[in-house]
């Protein structure tokens, strides 16, 4: 396993000056969002000879791209908009392994038609489902053709908002190149915080087979005012480590470990705790 981040946490003038940034910290692999290379999240079109300045700017800095942003508001209210993602995804999809991965991690969204990270009710609708469904047939079309794996994130807020749906859309699709994003801390609503290590067992037992990619970050109950649980960098916050650790481990997944939902300045201290759990052997 490796610990990395997403390039996000290090903005810099050029791609080149993400990944030394990046190396410079002590850290293996990135999730890689194209933005960070001057282009869109999901661009229109993408070149053989961007790719190949993004995968050696990563590789000359012994750089690991675990996976690749493709996000999108997969049930999007406007359809337009919707079909126009999943056309740009088949160009991503194109051009993974000339970037250097074969992997591009989704979200599987929201009806809220302005944030595809605010829960709307219509989540729990028929009709959301199965446009979600849908979606995803659709991209694993692109995944099989160009040999790449699609990994998707439980989130609270998004229609596929538990492990139990999210092994029943697996399920649905039918497909081997569809798996998930193991980040636990984003499936945890504030009731279930008194149940953590139930959640996390539970998670992996449904989830644990199908794994592309794993996250590192935290879980804190809900702000003052507010009703949803709050994500902050990892050790700063209620997640059992200890637990998901144990259970990422016995999974036998065996690759990037993404650290996010913190700033450039938090990297060093939540690397020295993500360490302290997942790789005991490095603390001195």
């Amino acid at each position: 396993m490796q610990l990395g981040v997403m390039t996000r946490v290090f903005p810099r003038a050029s791609i080149e000056e993400v990944a030394g940034a990046i190396a410079a910290a002590g850290l293996a692999c990135v999730q890689l969002n194209l933005e960070a290379a001057g282009l869109g999240s999901i661009p229109a079109t993408l070149d053989g000879e961007t790719c190949e300045r993004i995968r050696v700017a990563f590789a000359a800095r012994g750089l690991t791209i675990s996976a690749v942003s493709g996000t999108f508001n997969a049930i999007d209210p406007d359809v337009t908009r919707r079909r126009e993602c999943i056309r740009r995804l088949g160009i991503l999809a194109a051009h993974c392994r000339p970037l250097g991965t074969d992997a591009i991690t989704l979200c599987t969204g929201t009806r809220d038609r302005g944030d595809m990270w605010r829960f709307h009710p219509n989540n729990a609708r028929p009709d959301a489902w199965s446009d979600c469904v849908e979606t995803m047939r659709a991209l694993v079309e692109h995944a099989e053709r160009y040999d790449v794996m699609l990994a998707f994130e439980p989130e609270v807020v998004n229609v596929v908002d538990s492990a139990e749906r999210a092994a029943r859309l697996i399920e649905k699709v039918g497909s081997p190149r569809l798996r998930v994003v193991m980040d636990p801390a984003s499936s945890f609503r504030p009731p279930m915080l008194a149940r953590m290590r139930e959640v996390l067992e539970e998670a992996f037992a449904l989830l644990g087979s199908h794994i592309a990619l794993a996250h590192a970050k935290d879980v804190r109950p809900p702000a003052p005012g507010s009703d949803e649980c709050t994500r902050p960098a990892a050790g700063t916050g209620v997640l059992d480590y200890a637990t998901y650790a144990r259970h990422l481990r016995a999974s036998g997944y065996d690759g990037g470990l993404i650290m996010h939902s913190l700033d450039e300045a938090e990297v060093p201290t939540s690397k020295a705790y993500v360490e302290r759990y997942f790789f005991p052997e490095r603390q001195a």
